[in-house]
């Protein structure tokens, strides 16, 4: 929300208050003077007029998740664990998924209270690549990198997927770079070729590497640095 907007809100400002308080330099959020009126705030702002506490703010939150296997990319589920189960988090209820994997996809997921942030993620012009590790059934020939890089066409969408990267590793295993996230849109890919993905695991997000450190299952928070990247 923009800041005059959330200023306008309260009982005690009338429009032309708000107008006068910018440019009065009397309005400070998370400790910095605002006299923008179109400066974007968030939930987690401290916002402060001179001395007074407007709104308090909250801790912003970010996690990074090492997803095992058969386990729900969701918030809750009647029938499966659900990622969120695996964190030992206060009111996590009040976080959510930045980018979901499928049930037994495993690899880097990201969990935040911040919904600018993940939107930003997860947005399609954003075009952020993520990095998989592909096992198969069947032997992964050359003809599939000419093929990926030109797209891949989906014909129940009846659309062609965007251009993405293709290493070959070994004769079933490869490591693939795609900047959409459609529906088993991986497992659908090498399905183009009737080749079934046997095992699939995202290594990084954007400029953002799954941490080595952490088993399926674990998890820690971001740094600030981190944080920053996207």
């Amino acid at each position: 929300m923009r800041v005059d907007r959330f200023l306008s809100n309260l009982p005690q400002f009338s429009r032309q208050q708000v107008r006068l308080l910018l440019i009065e330099k009397r309005i400070r959020v998370d400790g910095r003077i605002v006299c923008d009126p179109h400066h974007e705030i968030r939930a987690f702002s401290r916002i402060e007029c001179d001395d007074v506490l407007l709104q308090a703010g909250k801790p912003a939150r970010y996690f990074m998740l090492h997803k095992p296997p058969g386990c729900v990319s969701a918030t809750q589920d009647p029938e499966h664990p659900t990622v969120l189960d695996l964190l030992d988090e206060p009111d996590k209820q009040e976080l959510h998924i930045a980018g979901r994997l499928d049930f037994n996809t495993s690899g880097l997921m990201l969990i935040t209270n911040d919904g600018q942030w993940s939107r930003r993620l997860t947005q399609p012009q954003t075009k952020l690549p993520k990095v998989y590790y592909v096992e198969t059934e069947q032997v992964i020939g050359q003809e599939y990198v000419s093929r990926f890089n030109k797209g891949v066409y989906f014909a129940y969408e009846d659309l062609t997927t965007q251009p993405a990267g293709l290493e070959l590793l070994g004769p079933c295993s490869a490591r693939l770079s795609i900047v959409e996230g459609r529906y088993h849109q991986v497992k659908r890919m090498f399905g183009y070729f009737n080749n079934k993905v046997v095992h699939l695991h995202r290594e990084s997000i954007g400029p953002l590497l799954l941490d080595s450190q952490l088993a399926p299952g674990q998890y820690r928070p971001l740094s600030p640095q981190e944080v920053d990247l996207f």
